[in-house]
């Protein structure tokens, strides 16, 4: 059984690979050409075409405090419905970027996550005796990114299973026996990912079958320090209405900045709720100043942002 912290760690080598971040990125909103998920979302990137965005949402807007529940249980019967209009629902998309800052959200996203795929994963991983954590990371992340049966059957037809070999055997001809079905594929956002395989191969290399702290992935650094970190991007502050808002240098960012976002984009505007005032944020409130016969100044004042997060 793997220990919290090599959990941890096996969770972000797939948190990686999906969103680009040690923890994951809980607010992030992908679409991809060619996708039969569709619609993706959150940490591990549930998909409307599967049904589980629905299921993860379903659960959010049932918990008690959660504070973009109200708002979003207006889009769950076509959630339901799994309506592939929803991939262009700017409005809705910046709503789930707005979620992530909400811990409700991101406890919904940890257990539903947990309960979809890493104990499913962990008991297929147990019943074939893979008992190592880069192993059971390699199972983990086939049932994220799917087809584990396939590659898992393929494998045992090419070198046996894995009581008749060895583990470290089974898990190496696994990831090259995937590699190749990746790099072969006929979609190409799949061949897209062979960079899986690659990082699985370099940890076989390397011999990191525990996955020892620190590791460096793609980039990212894995340790005792990022996997007790805030996630990146989600933001607790500050609150609406205790600053101003301007384009500044460090540039402003904050739960208050993403909330006026949104208040921008419940209002038709165009603009990415990614809690970050830049130089589009500075023109959209010029515009909007604008429009509305206020001073165009390109500042959002405490009036304003009250009167764009009410």
């Amino acid at each position: 059984m793997l220990t919290a912290t090599q959990k941890k760690t096996a969770e972000a080598l797939v948190n990686i690979f999906e969103t680009g971040e040690v923890l994951g990125d809980y607010g992030q909103v992908t679409l991809i050409v060619g996708d039969t998920g569709h619609l993706t979302f959150g940490r591990s990137q549930t998909t409307l075409g599967s049904g589980n965005l629905n299921e993860l949402m379903q659960r959010y807007c049932a918990k008690s405090g959660a504070r973009f529940g109200t708002r979003l249980a207006s889009y769950l019967p076509r959630f339901v419905a799994r309506d592939l209009k929803l991939d262009n629902e700017f409005k809705l998309h910046n709503l789930l970027r707005a979620s992530a800052d909400d811990n409700v959200m991101r406890d919904t996203q940890d257990t539903f996550f947990d309960e979809t795929y890493w104990q499913p994963a962990a008991q297929t991983a147990e019943r074939l005796k893979i008992m190592s954590p880069l192993g059971v990371a390699v199972v983990y992340d086939s049932f994220v990114h799917g087809s584990w049966k396939l590659m898992s059957n393929r494998t045992t037809q090419q070198i046996g299973d894995i009581s008749s070999v060895n583990e470290q055997k089974w898990i190496a001809a696994y990831v090259a026996t995937r590699r190749a079905w990746l790099a072969e594929n006929t979609r190409a956002d799949l061949r897209a990912t062979v960079y899986r395989m690659d990082t699985f191969q370099r940890l076989i290399d390397q011999g990191y079958w525990g996955l020892e702290l620190p590791l460096v992935v793609r980039g990212h650094e894995i340790s005792s320090v990022t996997l007790s970190a805030t996630p990146r991007g989600c933001y607790d502050g500050p609150q609406p209405g205790t600053r101003s808002l301007a384009l500044q240098s460090p540039l402003q960012r904050g739960l208050d900045v993403r909330l006026l976002q949104l208040g921008l984009s419940d209002r038709g505007v165009d603009i990415k709720a990614d809690g970050i005032f830049g130089q589009t944020s500075q023109q959209l409130i010029k515009e909007y100043q604008s429009t509305h016969s206020l001073p165009v100044t390109g500042v959002a004042d405490v009036a304003l942002i009250a009167q764009l997060v009410a």
